[in-house]
């Protein structure tokens, strides 16, 4: 697991696994469609991307209902 205050140029062009450990039951409806985006269904559906910046971006809008390692 990464902290995200680190750079994020350090995981541009890299391989991660994205993993939805919270309900988005009470997210609002730009953050389910961040976690739609990054192919989550459910909890613990894992998806693996490749870190661009705008799905960097979307982690950060989801940090506290996602966890994402590197590949």
């Amino acid at each position: 697991m990464f902290n995200l205050k680190m750079s994020l140029n350090d995981f541009l062009d890299k391989k991660i696994t994205v993993t939805l450990v919270k309900s988005t039951s009470k997210l609002t409806i730009k953050q389910k469609a961040s976690v739609t985006g990054l192919g989550l269904r459910g909890i613990n559906s894992s998806s693996n991307l490749v870190a661009s910046n705008s799905v960097l971006g979307m982690i950060r809008k989801v940090q506290h209902v996602v966890k994402f390692s590197q590949a």
